[in-house]
């Protein structure tokens, strides 16, 4: 068993690291509203194919590390 953040807790780290200080400025980075944002790492929804590239550009991570952090995979 893995100890890798998953969800909010992996979003929170990210933000962090990255120097982000609220969900909406994650949101506007990534072209979305905060709820999305919120639903889609407190794992209600899942972000459309499409958002996988940018969500890579802006957390700075390569796509199969958003897909663990989604629960994907």
């Amino acid at each position: 068993m893995t100890n890798e953040k998953t969800g909010m807790d992996w979003l929170r780290a990210r933000m962090e690291k990255l120097d982000y200080t609220s969900l909406e400025e994650v949101a506007v980075e990534l072209g979305i509203n905060r709820g999305n944002l919120y639903r889609y790492f407190s794992l209600e929804n899942r972000p459309s194919v499409a958002m996988l590239p940018v969500m890579c550009e802006v957390f700075k991570v390569k796509t199969d590390e958003v897909l663990r952090a989604l629960e994907v995979v």
